[in-house]
């Protein structure tokens, strides 16, 4: 019954996931994967049950489909945080299913006897191969898995060089679904397959909820194109998103543009903005977000995030002290100074300082509520 509910439920939230008024790839990317699951879970039901007999015309279609299910994680997770390359390379990810079926060609085009017979007797002549196509489901399992979490990384360093509030990307939800992922391939190292599809069940359920409620990161669609002045009348199209490289622009430039910072930093205190992000500085200042992002991290060795929130503690322990802000809660002070939760205020400022607010406050005899 459990698997029944599972592959019912694979369908539905597919449908779910597609009935979306705005969606990304990553929503068609994680509605193909549930088809996937749903058809790799009716197959083991009907094959735990031996109702697989019925229907030997479909035998052997299931054997790959384990080696689609990483590279579908992973293509989530890189559609998801807006890394995945515009090109045709992600076909290279289902080469190896690809050429499994190709390899079973001799064996689809046995009758439905002979498919039987294969079945009944623990794979007959096509033993080895399923022993090599395990030891391939393992190996692809476990590559994946961690190039799913070295992507989630790489996408967690890239969001602090462009975004001076981060708590509202919460990426969490990710590490969960790829160690919901894990525990399967555990569980396939165990060769238990009662266990492998009751955890594809749960997983399913997880997947589900996170596809569907899918908060706290990025949406790529959100990735537009933004046009600023560029002092000769000219457009100068900037994505909101783009990867940090390295200019070819010269000291003294630098220096001037960290000089513009500076000023902007200290006269207009922009990063009271508690959705100040490396972009929108970079329109203000009228500078490219690249050379921006190189300026910070050269001159104040610190990423953007880091620096935005420097500047918000320090104005923090400015504005504490004065007395006319005794009237005033330490939080909302906080948010004064740009930040947007009180967990991400707390984190930030031991960080920079060593010590808690509360710790700060009765070390300057100040009694905030």
């Amino acid at each position: 019954m459990i698997y029944l509910a599972g592959i019912f439920i694979a369908c539905f939230f597919s449908f779910l996931i597609l009935g979306k008024k705005e969606k990304t790839s990553a929503d068609y990317i994680l509605a193909l994967w549930f088809w996937i699951i749903g058809i790799n879970t009716t197959y083991f039901l009907l094959i735990f049950s031996g109702e697989y007999v019925k229907f030997p015309y479909i035998l052997g279609f299931e054997i790959p489909l384990p080696l689609l299910h990483g590279p579908m994680l992973y293509l989530y997770v890189q559609n998801l945080s807006g890394q995945s390359k515009k090109n045709y390379t992600w076909i290279l990810h289902f080469l190896p299913a690809i050429i499994i079926y190709i390899i079973l060609i001799s064996f689809f085009n046995l009758s439905s006897e002979e498919k039987i017979f294969i079945y009944q007797n623990d794979g007959s002549t096509y033993k080895d191969l399923r022993s090599n196509i395990s030891i391939l489901i393992i190996i692809s399992g476990i590559f994946y898995v961690c190039a799913s979490i070295n992507s989630v990384k790489k996408y967690k360093k890239e969001i602090t060089q462009k975004y001076s509030n981060t708590d509202k990307i919460n990426l969490n939800w990710l590490y969960y679904l790829i160690a919901g992922i894990s525990l399967i391939w555990i569980a396939v190292l165990l060769r238990n397959d009662v266990l492998i599809f009751s955890l594809v069940v749960v997983f399913i359920l997880l997947a589900s909820y996170f596809g569907i409620s899918k908060v706290g990161i990025l949406n790529p669609k959100d990735i537009k194109a933004i046009n600023i002045d560029s002092g000769n009348n000219e457009s100068v199209t900037y994505p909101t998103v783009v990867k940090y490289q390295k200019s070819t622009a010269s000291e003294e430039s630098i220096k001037n543009i960290y000089q513009k910072l500076v000023d902007k930093m200290e006269k207009d205190k922009i990063f009271k903005d508690p959705e100040l992000t490396l972009n929108n500085l970079a329109i203000t200042l009228e500078i490219h977000p690249n050379l921006l992002s190189q300026t910070i991290n050269q001159i104040e060795n610190k990423n953007f995030y880091d620096y935005i929130n420097r500047h918000r503690i320090e104005e923090f322990k400015r504005i504490a002290v004065l007395q006319e802000n005794q009237k005033f809660t330490f939080l909302s002070l906080a948010f004064e100074c740009g930040f947007n939760s009180k967990t991400s205020f707390n984190r930030n400022f031991k960080k920079y300082t060593d010590c808690s607010p509360r710790e700060f406050l009765k070390s300057q005899n100040i009694n905030l509520d």
